[in-house]
């Protein structure tokens, strides 16, 4: 038998089994990226991706597993990558995205947050009678060309979440001390960072810099809509 793509009629390894993954995960986010950035650029950068969706290109593996989600597009003349995406897999999914951010820092032009929602593939909020929660977990991931970009989407993310939530008690105005306090905060993590040199990856969960809100608090995180 030979060996070329279009003679073997089986579909690769992770095609045959994201049917019975427990999850479909979506991605979602805008990345500026750098003028110079090629296609081809790109295409290794998001290459953790489609290869984990069993594609043999960006092109190949750019559609989204729901065909009402764009997938990944990438904007040459306004040099934006859009990521409106879904595949099945498992927990193992996060190892592609942690080498995919390493990648998109090169190719960045500025900060950007990608947000990626596991589903629990299993579980209905609706049919499910039993005391089981579901799996789903949510997690924020930051790129940028440098230290302090990324840093700068997440000071921008949290002031925009604080904000949202204090202004249901206090009017807009009141607020410049907390936004002047967390850029406090944010001042001291990154002098700490220059000072020691080494970059550390954004904590997981509750509490974490811009972080969304892990596990199944407040329900199930709704679908992105377009």
């Amino acid at each position: 038998m030979g060996f070329g793509w279009t003679l073997d009629p089986r579909p690769p390894l992770n095609l045959m089994s994201n049917y019975n993954a427990p999850f479909e995960i979506h991605v979602h986010g805008e990345v500026l990226l750098s003028p110079d950035t090629k296609y081809e650029q790109l295409q290794e950068a998001l290459k953790p991706l489609w290869q984990y969706a069993g594609a043999r290109s960006l092109a190949d593996g750019a559609a989204s597993a729901y065909e009402e989600e764009p997938g990944i597009k990438f904007d040459a003349q306004e040099h934006v990558l859009r990521m409106c995406w879904t595949v099945r897999g498992d927990e193992d999914f996060r190892q592609s995205l942690d080498e995919m951010c390493m990648s998109l820092n090169e190719l960045a032009e500025q900060g950007a947050a990608i947000e990626v929602t596991f589903y629990d593939a299993e579980f209905d909020d609706e049919e499910d009678e039993s005391d089981s929660e579901s799996r789903d977990d949510f997690v924020m991931l930051f790129v940028g060309p440098t230290p302090a970009a990324i840093m700068q989407v997440q000071r921008d993310l949290l002031v925009q979440d604080v904000v949202n939530m204090m202004e249901r008690h206090f009017d807009g105005s009141e607020l410049g001390g907390v936004v002047t306090e967390i850029d406090k905060l944010f001042t001291q993590r990154f002098d700490a960072l220059v000072n020691s040199l080494e970059i550390g990856k954004p904590p997981r969960g509750p509490g974490g810099p811009g972080n969304g809100h892990g596990g199944n608090g407040g329900g199930r995180r709704p679908r992105h809509l377009h």
